[in-house]
């Protein structure tokens, strides 16, 4: 009894036309979609007469959806936008750290023992080419190995007179001429440039490995030629010179502060720290947190901030290397490195300097929103300061880096990685030429440090505003030496003078806070609020006709292609199995056969509905009423006689 019922159920499995998700091709899918869908474009393309009519409504939707898609994209790059908001708080304030330096590094007479013969060859370089003089030498010959170093590498890498850009140089130590090789490098500025090509100085480096490759840089200016050409050769002087014998050389909290006061209070040089930097010799720093305490200040004004008054010594300043007097600030967090010579402040002599200072915490959004970093932790660059991490302690630590892995040195100026060593003439005889080229790649940007590099996220600012009077007065000035040259007269051994002072205040101008910090400029919430109100504008949809879109669109239609490539593969296979693709089994009716209905399960039971959808055989003639049979119409009585009664009926 089963067997008729399975017959017919597979029977109407294959006849039976699909319809909606299960269609068996696209065309009839994107069909069923419109005419069912609750998007009032897409239906209105199907059931539209006529080809300009359904045109319009193609145009209309499509320009619907691009709009869509345009707003959506403008929602989508705004929420990764934030808005910036500034708070101000009125407070009791942590007072900054303040470094201190000399802008003479060293003392000069304590550093003639090395610098003898370099200042040797910059006195004749100045004797020969402009004519200066001081009379016979008195400077001191240099100790040991210092001499003959020196001498060899000068002769090296003389400073050269350029002519006329000639590619001809008449060379300072020998007075011959000699022809310059490779490229040259201007490196002034037009506003010092003389207009004479006479007076061009320079000094050429050349690859030790290699002669041909050199460089010549040019100045217009003599006064910088010679200054970076002693720079250079004094960098590598100094490389060899051990860290406690510099410090040595350098000046001693003693010698730099004569008087401190903070907050109102007397200070001294217990409440300074000490680090050597080795652009600058000893610094000292002020307040900087290393005993675990941090003062703050709640009063502002410059009665109560730091005041120090700094002896400079300007006669013990080594004339070629500096040609300013005075000092150098830097105002910074306790936790920072302070770079001196990159944003450091100057600080006259015989002036009173005030430095009014805005505190202002920053606080940017990291990723999606800004490309900033918040510890440096993703950063692949090692920090060589030990302090925490700033854009500029990535982008010196990468210098260094890329110049240990190329000279085989590190440079002087910053420290040292872990394992490498100064360069110097005696084991790097090709570090110069190095640096510059280097330097040179680091500053247009293609060592790839800028690239590595980021602004950290979260950071300090104190906004300096900085006035200058004159210091002391004309009327003060004989009884304020004498008291300040009676309380350091047993160190300093003479009487001061102001041009060796400099008077230095800073502080608070008002205890406001300033903390500006970036908030998303939109939430989730309100993104997906303005996703719907675009959808309802342009299409009249909603969330659960965007899950209809995906399923129709991508999930059915792969199905149905994935379907008809698997019939395809499975009428491939079979065809091959019985010998030849494509042939049909033996006693089968190729054009009598439906295709499979997926819509149709096993368990469902035909019903007279379904079979009247049954399709009829192609050959077979249209199924028509029979016609009646006339015959059954004649009445034939079951009597032999007519009745009576009946027939008189019928006589009547």
């Amino acid at each position: 009894a089963t067997a008729p019922g399975k017959k017919i159920t597979a029977r109407l499995k294959r006849t039976l036309p699909v319809r909606g998700p299960q269609a068996p091709t696209l065309s009839e899918l994107m069909r069923w979609y419109c005419l069912n869908t609750n998007t009032h474009g897409c239906r209105r393309i199907v059931v539209s007469r006529g080809r300009l009519r359904r045109l319009l409504w193609i145009l209309l939707t499509l320009s619907a959806v691009g709009l869509i898609l345009w707003q959506c994209a403008e929602l989508l790059m705004n929420y990764y936008s934030a808005s910036v908001s500034v708070t101000v708080q009125f407070q009791k304030l942590p007072f900054p750290a303040v470094t201190i330096c000399n802008i003479n590094p060293y003392k000069y007479s304590a550093m003639k023992e090395y610098l003898s013969e370099l200042d040797k060859e910059t006195k004749k370089a100045l004797e020969t080419f402009y004519g200066f003089s001081e009379g016979k030498s008195k400077v001191r010959r240099s100790v040991g190995d210092w001499n003959s170093t020196g001498s060899d590498f000068f002769q090296q890498i003389p400073l050269l007179k350029v002519e006329d850009f000639s590619r001809t140089a008449t060379e300072l130590h020998s007075g011959q001429k000699r022809k310059i090789e490779g490229s040259v490098f201007h490196k002034d500025s037009s506003i010092v440039n003389s207009g004479d090509s006479n007076d061009i100085i320079g000094f050429q480096l050349c690859d030790a490995n290699n002669s041909s490759e050199c460089a010549l840089y040019t100045f217009s200016s003599g006064v910088n030629a010679i200054q970076e050409w002693y720079k250079l050769h004094y960098m590598n002087i100094m490389a060899q010179i051990p860290l406690e014998t510099k410090e040595k050389l350098s000046y001693s909290a003693d010698d730099l502060l004569l008087t401190c006061f903070f907050d109102g209070l007397s200070c001294d040089k217990r409440h300074f720290s000490r680090f050597h930097h080795p652009l600058h010799g000893n610094c000292y720093t002020f307040n900087s947190g290393e005993n675990g305490t941090v003062l703050s200040t709640s009063t502002g004004g410059s009665e109560y901030g730091l005041q120090v008054v700094l002896y400079i010594d300007e006669a013990d300043y080594n004339p070629f290397l500096v040609t300013s007097t005075g000092a150098k600030i830097i105002v910074h967090d306790q936790n920072e490195y302070p770079f001196i010579e990159d944003i450091g402040t100057e600080i006259e002599t015989a002036a009173a300097t005030s430095i009014g200072m805005h505190f202002t915490r920053s606080r940017k959004l990291s990723k999606p929103y800004s490309d900033c970093t918040e510890t440096g932790a993703d950063i692949p660059v090692e920090n060589l300061y030990n302090k925490s991490y700033s854009l500029q302690i990535c982008l010196h630590s990468c210098f260094q880096k890329a110049m240990v892995d190329s000279c085989g040195c590190a440079q002087y100026a910053q420290p040292l990685p872990a394992g490498a060593e100064y360069c110097n003439y005696k084991k790097n005889p090709n570090w110069m030429y190095c640096y510059y080229r280097l330097h040179e790649k680091f500053v247009k940007e293609q060592l790839g440090c800028q690239q590595i590099c980021k602004d950290a996220c979260s950071f300090k600012e104190w906004a300096l505003t900085t006035s200058i009077a004159q210091w002391p007065s004309t009327v003060s000035e004989d009884w304020m030496l004498r008291v300040l040259s009676w309380d350091k007269g047993q160190k300093l051994n003479k009487k001061l003078n102001k041009t060796d002072l400099a008077n230095l205040m800073v502080f608070y101008k008002d205890l406001n806070e300033r903390f500006i910090s970036e908030n998303p400029a939109n939430t989730l919430v309100i993104l997906l609020s303005n996703f719907g109100g675009q959808l309802g504008l342009w299409m009249s949809c909603s969330v659960v006709c965007v899950i209809e879109i995906v399923e129709v669109f991508f999930i059915d239609s792969l199905s149905i292609v994935l379907r008809r490539q698997w019939q395809r593969a499975k009428k491939w296979w079979h065809g091959r199995q019985r010998g030849g693709a494509g042939r049909a089994p033996p006693g089968s009716d190729p054009e009598g056969q439906g295709h499979h209905n997926p819509a149709c399960m096993d368990e469902d039971l035909p019903t007279f509905t379904t079979a009247l959808r049954l399709p009829l055989p192609r050959d077979s003639p249209l199924p028509r009423t029979p016609p009646p049979n006339y015959s059954t119409l004649r009445l034939e009585t079951a009597f032999t006689e007519q009745l009576p009664d009946t027939l008189e009926r019928g006589q009547h």
